[in-house]
């Protein structure tokens, strides 16, 4: 059983598959997934696949105990913007949540902290809910500046929205340096971090859900979900096998 000072928010484990996946592979995982997480949970599960695959995913899903997210979306509602899916597509499709801010989305295709912001606006005006992610590079936590980091990704949102709409929005610790390297920071700095972020939250530190992400396996997926503060996991690589997933989502419920 979770701690008391966390009982009350329900636990969450989000699968983002990133560029994986077929159809036939996809089948398969989901089939494993479904048939092991059935009935009542005390943790929501949410798979985010690419997007050519969501409406192949929506189908499968359907009518189990798993949730349909996606792994970005435009700031924009519609245009030319070639390439780009918009929050009220992801909508259409029955999506429930929408991963924004990213650490690859940030490195690799340059998202700012202000565009970041923008998505997440575009997100909850559609009616889904947006998992923020946030973290330090190495560099920043080598300096020590981890927190000053975190807290200007957080800014930057608050700044266009207040804090009010967290109440429906969830957040993601994601340290860039544990992400896909296997390194997982130690249940002190991920709490540090997810208590930090709690205090930026003001009157609603208690009542939004924080995730970890970095380098969470079923072999200490139960630590970190011990911690007052981490009420679930973003999870990369293990969410593309099935009973790695699904160990995980135990260690939650």
């Amino acid at each position: 059983m979770n701690k008391a000072s966390n009982a009350k928010r329900r636990q969450l484990v989000v699968g983002n598959w990133k560029m994986n996946g077929n159809l036939h592979e996809n089948a398969e995982l989901l089939a494993k997934v479904a048939a092991g997480w059935h009935g009542e949970h005390n943790a929501d599960v949410v798979i985010c696949p690419p997007f050519p695959y969501l409406i192949h995913t929506g189908s499968l899903i359907s009518g189990s105990a798993i949730l349909l997210g996606a792994q970005t979306a435009s700031e924009h509602g519609k245009g030319a913007y070639t390439g780009e899916v918009s929050a009220s597509m992801l909508a259409d499709l029955d999506c429930k949540f929408v991963i924004i801010g990213h650490n690859e989305r940030r490195r690799m295709q340059g998202e700012t902290d202000e565009q970041v912001a923008r998505q997440f606006v575009a997100v909850q005006q559609a009616g889904l809910i947006p998992i923020l992610c946030v973290g330090e590079s190495l560099q920043d936590r080598e300096q020590g500046r981890q927190l000053e980091t975190i807290g200007r990704q957080l800014n930057a949102v608050f700044a266009h929205t207040g804090k009010d709409v967290f109440n429906n929005a969830v957040l993601a610790y994601e340290p860039v340096w544990a992400v896909g390297t296997g390194k997982t920071a130690t249940p002190e700095q991920a709490e540090e971090v997810h208590r930090f972020m709690r205090a930026q939250l003001g009157e609603l530190a208690g009542k939004v859900r924080v995730l970890y992400g970095g380098s969470v396996k079923a072999h200490n997926a139960q630590q970190l979900f011990a911690l007052p503060d981490i009420d679930g996991a973003l999870l990369g690589g293990a969410s593309l096998d099935a009973d790695e997933f699904l160990a995980i989502c135990r260690a939650a419920d």
